[in-house]
């Protein structure tokens, strides 16, 4: 898989990529994100923003992430490990359901895990649905450690923080 910064011309295959991922996960149970997020608005503003990134096999986009330092006010409730402001954050990862079990979400992981460390950042912190018990499995076998819960979305149950120190 090739694992790089998306760009606007990538669009609309993104977003195929994302209806793929809800309609996979509805189909499990898992309400985390609907028709209405992430949507096409979210994604081209993380084009614009530059800190999109995609996995490509065979020039087809199968996974997709957001990497940045911008962090939820709610996050402030936590207590983080890492107390420093040198930390990296990513958003909406999701893949193709054809791929999932296969590794690419891990490669996409390990991917941001190397940029932020290339970076100097000292940790990583993201959040997941906890209705999502996949998500949370396999955030804590890239050795994650969860460290608090928070409400992001209205009409949604908490979500949980995860937190890995470099």
């Amino acid at each position: 898989m090739i694992i790089t910064k998306a760009l606007p011309k990538h669009l609309d295959s993104i977003m195929e990529m994302y209806a793929s991922c809800v309609q996979g996960m509805l189909a499990l149970g898992i309400d985390q994100w609907d028709e209405a997020y992430p949507n096409k608005t979210i994604i081209e503003q993380d084009l614009l923003d530059g800190c999109y990134y995609i996995g490509c096999i065979e020039n087809e986009i199968v996974a997709g992430m957001r990497l940045d330092n911008i962090q939820d006010s709610s996050y402030l409730t936590i207590d983080w490990k890492d107390q420093s402001d040198n930390f990296m954050l990513v958003h909406r990862l999701g893949s193709k359901t054809k791929v999932w079990g296969g590794g690419v979400g891990k490669q996409m992981m390990l991917f941001a895990e190397n940029l932020a460390q290339e970076k100097g950042c000292t940790s990583f912190r993201l959040d997941t649905y906890s209705h999502n018990p996949k998500a949370m499995e396999f955030y804590k076998k890239l050795g994650y450690t969860q460290l608090g819960r928070i409400y992001l979305k209205p009409n949604k149950d908490i979500y949980y923080c995860f937190e890995k120190l470099f």
